[in-house]
């Protein structure tokens, strides 16, 4: 083979480009694996200029395909391989994850067909004597894994950052920032995401590290949830559940934030929160209010998520660590018997934050019960924070209703609370927003058919002895669909 200059690399890639160059002198199938822009083809063009050999990538492949029917993926992947093959001892093969995205698309029609030309390929590949090495960003499809020695682009660390910024701030001096700050805050930036900070913030004259994550925050940390849309909370909004807030300050928003105490520390946010209470204890505000505090650091999952979407949700997080990913209701998600691949898959996401590129991406469930979730989901390891909601007690009720009260007519508004408090007990924060809607509705009825007004607290009790009616009538409503559903088979 011969051996030309290699390119410049980072350490991350050069570990890489080092273990495909000695798998070339032991097999005949290698596999480089990396995320989206990790630099794969870097790598790839680096073997290339040290063992020779052609490098095929997605434009060799589209005119490939324009020989063909659109439809002859296949076709013209093995054609264009089979040419390569006639005229190279070494073929090397970049994005091979976007050929096979196509053909695994649930509606692709030929599925499977590309494992066959793939089979075909490689067998003629040994008869020649020649050389493969694929890039993907996942696991190579199954011919190719099951022959292939493989090598993975591993996670950046704060050299691989100072290298490659050295490299793109084209002389302007870069050994002032704080790559292992920058590092803990955005651990998994690629190459082209920190060229794009480089050449912005190279314009300006000068260059810092709070400027540096300044931008990232604002261009590169993207969360699923338009905050905008979500109702904004803040803690001091949230009463009666200051434990639970102190155990999130103190085990989720201060190793995301402290950068100074977590390098010092080796602090780490806990990897599972499972928030647990009766439903209207504030679980779901609780969510709320994290988004906001955390900003782009929150990413929320639902029923709606595809088993891709949920992948992506994951990957994201992983890119954003320290990140949070939200379940909202996973009692009722897990439960659900339709939903029996979102359960296999989220337990294969979870054991994966166990790794040392995802350790930093914590996952919080929110549940009615403990025993309303699937037992492996509580096994160790999974959850290691439990967070529980309780019903407002006396003091809670008391400033959640003068806190909404403060807000209306005197006339409406000066109801004594305390003995509203004392009326409401066993009553959810969000028993309490509808008593005090409800009142507010009583209140103006009279005044819109020109009744005597009642004194104000009156229209507090009726509208809690209503809620309590509700409460009652749902409560019987389910018995009775239970009954019936048990005498069904009689």
């Amino acid at each position: 083979m011969n051996i030309r200059q290699e390119t410049v690399l980072t350490p991350a890639q050069k570990r890489a480009f080092e273990g495909l160059l000695g798998g070339l002198t032991a097999g005949d199938v290698l596999v480089l694996r990396g995320p989206a822009g990790s630099g794969k083809t870097t790598v790839l063009e680096s073997v290339q200029a040290a063992a020779g050999g052609v490098l095929i990538g997605m434009r060799q492949f589209m005119c490939s395909l324009a020989a063909h029917p659109p439809a002859a993926i296949e076709e013209a992947f093995l054609r264009m391989l089979e040419q390569a093959l006639a005229a190279h001892d070494l073929i090397l093969v970049d994005d091979l994850s976007l050929v096979t995205r196509v053909v695994n698309g649930d509606e692709y029609p030929r599925a499977f067909l590309l494992d066959a030309a793939l089979t075909a390929l490689l067998g003629e590949a040994a008869a020649l004597k020649r050389k493969l090495v694929f890039a993907s960003e996942g696991e190579a499809p199954w011919p190719i894994q099951r022959r292939a020695y493989s090598w993975d682009i591993g996670d950046f660390a704060p050299e691989d950052y100072a290298r490659l910024c050295g490299t793109f701030l084209d002389g302007k001096p870069a050994v002032q920032l704080d790559y292992a700050r920058i590092h803990r805050f955005a651990p998994a930036l690629t190459p082209q995401q920190l060229r794009n900070v480089c050449q912005w913030l190279g314009r300006q004259e000068r260059l810092d590290t709070e400027s540096f994550i300044q931008y990232l925050r604002s261009q590169d940390m993207t969360s699923n949830v338009e905050l905008e849309e979500v109702q904004r909370v803040d803690w001091s909004d949230l009463k009666g559940v200051d434990e639970v807030i102190q155990e999130l300050e103190a085990k989720i928003a201060l190793p995301f934030e402290n950068d100074a105490l977590s390098a010092e520390l080796g602090l780490k946010p806990k990897r599972g929160v499972l928030l647990a209470g009766p439903p209207g204890t504030g679980k779901t505000t609780i969510g709320r209010a994290l988004a906001h505090r955390l900003k782009s650091k929150f990413f929320r999952i639902d029923g709606r998520s595809s088993s891709c979407e949920l992948g992506r949700v994951f990957e994201a997080a992983r890119r954003n660590a320290p990140a949070v990913v939200f379940i909202d209701d996973a009692d009722v998600l897990l439960q659900d018997d339709g939903n029996r691949w979102f359960y296999r898959y989220l337990l294969t996401l979870l054991d994966g934050l166990e790794s040392a590129s995802a350790e930093r991406v914590c996952v919080m469930m929110t549940a009615m019960s403990a025993s309303d979730l699937p037992a492996p989901i509580l096994r160790s390891g999974r959850v290691e924070l439990w967070l529980e909601t309780r019903l407002p007690d006396a003091d809670a009720r008391a400033a959640i209703l003068r806190e909404r009260l403060a807000a209306l007519p005197a006339a409406i508004g000066g109801a004594g609370v305390p003995a509203l408090a004392a009326a409401s007990e066993g009553l959810t924060g969000a028993d309490l927003k509808n008593v005090v809607e409800d009142a507010k509705l009583l209140f103006a009825h009279d005044r819109a058919t020109g009744k005597e007004l009642r004194p104000a607290e009156e229209y507090f009790l009726e509208a809690i002895e209503g809620v309590r009616a509700n409460r009652r009538k749902y409560r019987q409503g389910k018995a009775a669909s239970q009954l019936g559903f048990c005498g069904a088979g009689h």
